[in-house]
Parts: structure tokens; sequence; C-alpha cells
């Protein structure tokens, strides 16, 4: 006779009952205390680094519950016992924080960190506001053993340790302690030899991150990191894609790319020195405009797609675009050392190469489109239209979010009169980089005049393209 086999819903339910047979109630510690595996929510890592004679120094202070791999002892309604867990600080610091960061002196990969100090410290500790107080805390005699002190809310301090050659050499740091926490945000602190700080904040790993870098090292990270940002930004892309659907030859295409790149250039490098509105409103005004501005040029490829003023709409919107691109930007200086207009220029030069290795396909593409897939004019307008659905949601999204800004009317003050002096100058640099843009192409138009059907791009309508 075939045996028959037991229902599935019947042995998880035996399963279950059996794990809470065997299962102790309350485990080893109080009710509230976190098991050993669970993750703390949201966690602050402070840190510094300083090279000092002979060694390079990482002081660090993290939550004692982000070492979860481990019961820490506890007392009373769950109160950490200093006494019996300081044993365990080394040992738990070494493989939870020495063993996610690497440490570099010029291009060399130090020695792993080694821990040389542990302790545990209350919340409200000040010790870590400077890098001195920090290590003479941590070097102090440890915490009463009959401190009431919750386990949850203990902080681990700890001072790790490598040889290094010079304390005038450059250094570079690998920190991966995103680990620590569902979400883990790091201060790191780097003291120089002169005893200035260089503050960087960050959610995450960064990856490698130099101290102090060389300006083609500064130059080399901007590059890659405005080259990967085109990448990313799937608005950029459907406005750039935008742009060029109707653009068959190389001198409307030279047009209408140079006026959006000088555009974007000048008010990104204005945010970034500051005349941009700081209030919390301005972000999230200009990512509602840059939907708009998707929608507004895929509409105006359906309706009208005249390339008369491409080149101005182009510029126009690429001023948008400008201050989106210095959002990404603000966030990254920290990572430029001293070179801040080195890093500035990166930046600008790796959008730069983003936008030309995306037109290296977008361009053949839409081509390829036209000519064996569809007629062009159907194309062109089945491609705007999807673009235009797409960013039409964006577009409403973003306004919603924008709504909730409280928009405050400001004080005419001292400040605000700076302020509208600052964007009357930004004002007139517009103005004279369209108005030297608008002579540029026309010269150089008039120099091409036998030619004038391809490149002055002034007189071509829906068979200008085909």
């Amino acid at each position: 006779m075939k045996a028959r086999r037991m229902p599935l819903g019947a042995v998880l339910a035996l399963a279950a009952g059996f794990w809470m047979l065997v299962s102790p109630a309350g485990g080893s510690g109080p009710a509230n205390a976190p098991a050993p595996h669970e993750i703390p929510a949201d966690v602050i890592v402070r840190a510094f680094v300083k090279a000092e004679a002979g060694a390079l120094r990482l002081v660090v202070r993290v939550p004692l519950t982000s070492m979860r791999d481990v019961d820490f002892p506890v007392r009373g309604p769950g109160y950490v016992d200093v006494e019996g867990a300081t044993p365990m600080l080394t040992d738990q610091a070494a493989l939870w924080i020495a063993g996610y960061v690497t440490l570099y002196e010029e291009s060399a990969r130090l020695p792993a960190p080694v821990v040389t100090a542990a302790r545990i410290s209350l919340p409200s500790d000040p010790s870590f506001a400077d890098y001195d107080r920090a290590v003479a805390h941590i070097s102090a005699p440890p915490l009463p053993s009959g401190i009431d002190l919750v386990l949850e809310q203990a902080m681990l301090d700890v001072v790790l340790s490598t040889p290094i050659e010079s304390v005038d050499s450059r250094f570079s740091i690998d920190p991966a302690w995103a680990h620590l926490g569902i979400r883990t945000t790091t201060v790191l602190r780097f003291v120089t030899p002169d005893g200035a700080e260089r503050v960087f904040q960050y959610q995450s790993n960064p990856g490698r991150v130099r101290l102090d870098p060389r300006w083609h090292q500064a130059l080399l990270r901007f590059v890659v990191l405005g080259f990967a940002h085109i990448l990313d930004g799937i608005d950029h892309l459907l406005f750039l894609l935008c742009l060029v659907i109707p653009l068959r030859r190389f001198w409307p295409l030279v047009k209408v790319v140079t006026a959006f790149t000088v555009a974007h250039s000048i008010t990104l490098v204005a945010s970034v020195m500051g005349l941009a509105p700081n209030a919390l409103w301005f972000p999230p005004l200009i990512e509602m405009l840059i939907a708009v501005s998707i929608v507004f040029m895929a509409l105006e490829n359906i309706v009208g797609r005249t390339l008369k003023r491409r080149w101005m709409w182009a510029f126009g919107f690429g001023l948008v675009h400008g201050f989106g691109f210095s959002f990404q930007l603000r966030e990254s200086l920290q990572f430029a050392g001293s070179h801040l207009f080195t890093s500035l220029l990166g930046f600008n030069l790796g959008v730069e190469l983003g936008q030309l290795f995306v037109l290296l396909f977008m361009v053949p593409g839409l081509a390829f489109l036209f000519s064996k897939v569809m007629a062009e004019r159907t194309g062109s307008i089945l491609v705007s239209a999807l673009v235009a659905h797409t960013s039409w949601h964006w577009m409403a999204e973003r306004w919603s979010a924008l709504t909730f800004y409280e928009f405050r009317r400001t004080m005419m003050d001292a400040a605000f009169g700076a302020a509208v002096l600052r964007w009357v100058l930004l004002l007139l640099i517009v103005i004279g980089a369209a108005w030297g843009l608008g002579a540029l192409y026309r010269e150089l138009s008039s120099r091409l005049g036998s030619q004038k059907g391809d490149v002055s791009g002034e007189e071509e309508g829906p068979s200008a393209s085909n």
C-alpha cells in the first residue's frame, strides 16, 4: 500500500509548535533586549583620522548594539553589565569595525589596523567634539560597573592604529561601515598635521576617500562622478532625447548641444558658488521644472517640430538642468579637498563626456529607427508621446511634493539686497552668454553660406530632417 504524505501545512504547523515548545520564552536577557542578529535602524558613526609619529590613528564611536552577533551581558531591566562586557569589546571592535576599513598611505595599502583601546561610553558623553578629547576619554578608566546604562543607549568608543612611514604623506580611507545599521550615516573628521579639520559626512559606503587629494586625483574623481550622474539621470537623458529627435544634420545638433552645455555650466557654477536660493523648496521646484522641460520639448516635437529656435529652448532649459546637476555636486564637494574649481571643472567635463557618449548611441539609434522601422514623422510623434506621458506623471508627482513646502515672504533687509545683486549679476551673465551664442551661430552660418540649408537650422520644418 502506498504511504500517504503529510500535507505541507501540517508539517509547517508541527514545526512551529515544536519551536515554540523548545525555545525559551524570555531568552537569557530581558524581554526588551535586542536579539543578537537584530540590525539597528538608524546608526550614526563618528570618527577621527590623524597621522601621528609612526602611526595613523582612527578613533571611532558607534552604538554598542551595532556589534550584533554577540549577547552582551545585562542586568536588571536591561542595563549593560559594563564589567562583564568590557573583555568582549576588543574582539567585537576588530570584527565589526577594524575588519571593514582599509587605509592607504599614498598609493600603498597599509597593514590592517589593530584595536589599541576600547570602552563603553554614555550617549551624552561630549568627548567626540575633538580628537584629543576623544583619545583622552577612551584612555580613561571605564564606567563604574553599577551604572544604570540601557544596552540600546550604550556607545562603543574604539582606537585603531596602523604603522605609517611619514605624517606628511597623503592618506586615504575606504570605510565600509554601512553594515552597522539599516541606515548608516558617518561623520568623518580628518585632522591635518597643522591641526586643521576636514569634515566628511556621507551615508552608506563612500568607497575610497582621499583625505587630502592631489589636483589630478580630485579631477579624476569628479569626472567619473559627472559621467555617472548623466548615465543615472533618466530625466536628463529624456530631455536630451527630445532635443535631438528631429535633428539629422551636424550643425543643428552642434548648436543645440552647445547651447545646453553652456547654459547648464553657468547655473552649475553659480549654484556651487552660492548664488542659488538655499530654501528647502528650491530643489523640489527645480526637479518639477526639469519634468516640465521634458514635457514641453516632447509636445513641441509632436505639434511644432520647428528647429528655428531650438537652440534657445535648449539654452533656457539648460539653465534649469544646471541647478539639478549642482544638487548632486554640492553633496560631493566635500571630497574635493582644497581643489574646488578643479573638481567643479572635472564634474562638468564628466557631464559633457556622458552626454557625448549617450549621443553616440542615441543619434544613430534614431536614424536607424526612422529609416528601417517606421516613417520619421510617425516615429517622432510616437517616441515623443511616450516620453511626454512618462514626464507628465513626474511633473504631477513633483508638483504634489512641492505643495507641501511653505513659501515665506522674504524680509527686505541687507541680506536680501545682496542676494538680489548676485541674481542680477547671474542674469547679466546669462543674457551675455545667450547673446554671444547667437552672434557666434550667425557668424559661423554666414561663413558656411554654401551649405546654408544644412547649417542655419532656421528654415527647417517637418521636411528639414528628411
